[in-house]
């Protein structure tokens, strides 16, 4: 299952002929997108993984949060957090994490690395959280195991349900004639779980919709960017996001974490 999982996110890679064809990285997002949600989040807190992780802060309790970005998954518990612990490989993203937290009274230790590379430099918590990051996780055993590691209660993951990239294939074969993936899945995730011998719950839900960016020409931008796609082709980008359903007056994301997510949850084994 595991070989299967690093295969299947293998096969995700774009090949060279598109991705040296243009001179903007198809990875680098803008970080106020993640910001804006983190703050939504913050200021209305919602959806099972919260209530997961919230529930199992009672009594108040320390949060470790790997791939953090700017907080979507720890600052909306900051009112029963004793301590805040961020990883993530984005210094850009763990400074605007430290700055909300910041704004709430929390000093937030930040680490900056790839987990688990970085685990033995961070201290266990009661509740580890990580949200929308296995997919971008190929050895994915040795992570999962870092996370309950560094659990004493519980491990909260949050996933889209489908490899997030999937609602762009169509633009793919549009642009390019490139058939792209449809595995791996979150039930490829929960098969792994039960394989390593973890007994670990599982809920499917979908998480309300709202607009993502700041406006249309800025979900163009980043689309056409994910595309390997020149600026002079952004007029089509922004067309095909149409045809696709996007409203411009409300520019949701096309090719993200989407909103049909699985919340998974486990107990940690952390001692300390």
């Amino acid at each position: 299952m595991l070989s299967r999982w690093r295969a299947d996110l293998a096969a995700w890679a774009i090949p060279d002929r598109i991705l040296s064809s243009v001179p903007d990285s198809p990875w680098v997002l803008p970080g106020q997108v993640f910001a804006r949600r983190a703050d939504k989040l913050t200021a209305e807190p919602s959806g099972l993984s919260f209530d997961r992780a919230w529930a199992a802060l009672d009594p108040q309790g320390s949060v470790l949060d790997v791939g953090s970005g700017p907080g979507a998954a720890c600052l909306p518990l900051l009112a029963r957090t004793t301590e805040l612990t961020a990883v993530d490989v984005e210094d850009q993203m763990l400074a605007l994490l430290a700055e909300r937290a910041k704004a709430r009274g929390v000093t937030a230790r930040c680490v900056t690395g790839r987990w688990p590379d970085v685990a033995s430099a961070v201290p266990a918590a009661d509740v580890v959280t990580c949200h929308h990051v296995l997919f971008n996780v190929p050895d994915l055993e040795p992570f999962l195991i870092a996370l309950t590691n560094h659990a004493r209660r519980l491990v909260v993951v949050e996933t889209a349900t489908l490899h997030p990239l999937t609602s762009l294939n169509d633009m793919w074969l549009r642009f390019h004639n490139l058939r792209r993936p449809g595995r791996p899945t979150a039930e490829d995730l929960l098969a792994i779980l039960r394989a390593m011998g973890m007994q670990a719950g599982h809920q499917r839900w979908r998480r309300p919709g709202g607009p993502d960016y700041a406006s249309f020409a800025e979900l163009t931008d980043v689309t056409r960017r994910r595309l390997c796609l020149p600026q002079q082709r952004a007029d089509e980008v922004s067309q095909a996001l149409i045809e696709a359903g996007v409203d411009p007056q409300h520019p949701q994301d096309l090719g993200s974490s989407g909103r049909d997510v699985m919340t998974m949850w486990w107990a940690g084994n952390a001692q300390n």
